[in-house]
């Protein structure tokens, strides 16, 4: 997958858990969770994009592990979400899914990157 299309994914993603976000309950639970994922959810997106414009291999490898722990956390909530009983849905769990994909990808994204900075340290 190239890095554009994963920069669209990101964004989709982001956009599906602030339209899931709008249909929450209105209660204090459901609310603080909403801005904790919202805000990850972004930061996943963002930081992602960041991350291709990283100055280094090094930085790369920083901002992939921002964008990992950003995703990870978005799934967090997700499942709360669900564990709770606050909102249990088919957009829930296609939110779901597609943040454990996008957590594969960025942990295998993440070793590659290490994998490939060894080597060229180690010709």
């Amino acid at each position: 997958m190239d890095k554009f299309t994963l920069q669209e994914r990101t964004k989709k993603f982001h956009i599906a858990v602030i339209q899931l976000c709008e249909t929450l309950p209105k209660n204090a639970a459901a609310y603080e969770i909403a801005k904790q994922l919202i805000r990850s959810a972004g930061s996943v997106g963002a930081n992602y994009r960041a991350a291709c414009r990283a100055k280094s291999r090094t930085d790369f490898i920083y901002k992939i592990k921002v964008v990992l722990e950003e995703t990870d956390e978005s799934l967090y909530w997700l499942e709360i979400l669900t564990a709770a009983k606050i909102m249990t849905s088919t957009a829930v769990n296609t939110l779901i899914k597609e943040a454990r994909e996008l957590v594969l990808i960025f942990n295998a994204t993440d070793k590659t990157a290490k994998d490939n900075l060894i080597k060229s340290k180690n010709p």
